[in-house]
């Protein structure tokens, strides 16, 4: 007798499946995905030409054992190359956007977006305002603030050619190419000389910062990301001293810049120990992420 032909998988059970397959393997979360079950899902939903959100409400339905075998495959190279998940999948997923992804800029994950999405940047963002997006990368912060306020004219400007030629294409993924603008050039180097017609009311930024005793410890994943996108020296500060050095020549009279410092906290405090920045919350906490008022920087 023959035997009886394997029932397919539901998608609920792939992901548990895949997500069993990556509980094993010692790797390292945190691009876009929090753990293996969110890797998982995040695997799956791809297979099936939708969000990880969308998927949650297919979780019953059955999967196909080539979509199946096709997911496999995808958990092997992440368990084999310890690559970001997003490198693999050629995507990432950032407050419920797309963004095309490569290993030319670092995964989008910024914790700025969260206070982009939520309206806590509006106070400086007036109607037909101008925004920075310093240190873009592949363009996602620029993008969510171009979505979230249609009104607003953004630039975004990056050191790396190919980081700017991946932030190309989410614009046209985004229909976004006339609200932003991309510009080549070292931090501030990229900009024309300011003056009363083109301050910014909000420069953000989310530049290297990693110290260089982190730096020599980060695991496979983010050592797969292009080392320019992360390391900020010794106490993570030498891009950020550059950045606030010039920031106040280019901020409005009541503008402000954002910046993300992940866990240099105490290397930002002992750095500079004079600049009242405000600390904003988000889901890390109330020390990865600060703002700082023109006036305060002048």
């Amino acid at each position: 007798m023959d035997p009886e032909p394997q029932q397919p998988l539901t998608v609920n059970q792939c992901i548990e499946q895949i997500a069993q397959k990556l509980e094993g393997a010692d790797l390292h979360y945190g691009h876009g995905a929090i753990d293996a079950h969110s890797e998982a899902l995040w695997i799956v939903s791809k297979q099936l030409d939708l969000s990880p959100a969308e998927a949650l409400d297919h979780l019953e339905d059955a999967i196909t054992q080539n979509l199946q075998q096709k997911a496999f495959t995808i958990a092997d190279t992440r368990i084999s190359t310890r690559k970001p998940l997003a490198y693999i999948l050629g995507e990432a997923w950032l407050m419920g956007v797309p963004f095309f992804c490569s290993e030319q800029s670092i995964v989008p994950r910024s914790w700025i977006a969260e206070l982009i999405v939520d309206g806590s940047l509006e106070p400086w963002l007036p109607a037909d305002g101008k925004a920075l997006d310093l240190c873009t990368g592949n363009g996602s912060l620029a993008i969510l603030l171009a979505l979230t306020c249609p009104d607003i004219h953004v630039s975004a400007c990056d050191i790396s050619m190919p980081a700017l030629s991946i932030a190309a294409r989410n614009l046209d993924r985004h229909g976004l190419n006339s609200q932003v603008e991309l510009l080549d050039g070292d931090l501030w180097d990229a900009l024309p000389e300011p003056n009363e017609d083109n301050l910014f009311d909000l420069i953000i930024c989310n530049p290297p910062y990693v110290n260089a005793t982190s730096m020599a410890a980060l695991p496979a994943e983010y050592q797969a990301e292009p080392e320019l996108a992360l390391a900020g020296g010794d106490d993570g500060m030498d891009l950020i001293r550059r950045i606030l050095a010039y920031a106040p020549d280019y901020l409005s009279e009541r503008g402000a810049i954002l910046l993300e410092i992940g866990n240099e906290y105490e290397n930002f405090k002992k750095a500079f120990p004079q600049i009242p920045a405000i600390w904003m919350e988000v889901s890390a906490g109330e020390e990865q992420v600060l703002l700082i008022q023109a006036e305060d920087l002048r």
